[in-house]
């Protein structure tokens, strides 16, 4: 997609790649993920919250279907087992709108200014598809080991700054 820059998907692909993981979104599409949102909160309140996240993120990442489309959203839904009258009926209207804008808000609310972001023991933010590494060196942040080498850091990841303490 132009809008992210030439090399951006192709980084993306290998790393996704390098992790054993699919990377095929549509192509020239961002969907509007508002009613995806909100028919994972109807999937959260019949227990199949995480069948629902799931599915939704294989249609998109590796399937390049176009999640923000009412009638692959209908389609998935039914798919892993929701109603498909009460998801439809979700899919048209307003249903959960406030949870999820309640939702967002709060995630603005401490830092997060996109996705993924991850909050670690609700203490450290981590923001961004980041290599291992951050990872890593936020959990033994959170442990109370530093890393030994804070410049080694800045230098394997590139990503110094792209986490904060809570």
């Amino acid at each position: 997609m132009a809008r992210y820059g030439g090399t951006f998907h192709e980084r993306l692909r290998q790393s996704f790649n390098a992790s054993g993981l699919a990377y095929n979104p549509p192509a020239e599409v961002v969907p509007n993920t508002m009613r995806a949102l909100r028919l994972t909160e109807l999937a959260r309140a019949h227990a199949l919250h995480p069948q629902v996240h799931d599915r939704l993120m294989r249609a998109y990442w590796e399937e390049g279907r176009d999640i923000g489309d009412p009638a692959e959203l209908l389609t998935l839904a039914v798919e892993v087992g929701l109603d498909h009258d009460e998801a439809a009926e979700v899919i048209a209207g307003d249903a959960f709108r406030e949870r999820v804008l309640s939702s967002t808000a709060q995630a603005h609310s401490i830092g997060v200014t996109g996705v993924p972001a991850f909050l670690l023991d609700r203490r450290l933010l981590v923001l961004g598809a980041q290599p291992r590494a951050v990872f890593e060196h936020a959990l033994e942040q959170l442990a109370g080991n530093p890393p030994p080498n804070e410049e080694h850091r800045k230098a394997d990841t590139g990503a110094a700054d792209d986490y904060r303490p809570g």
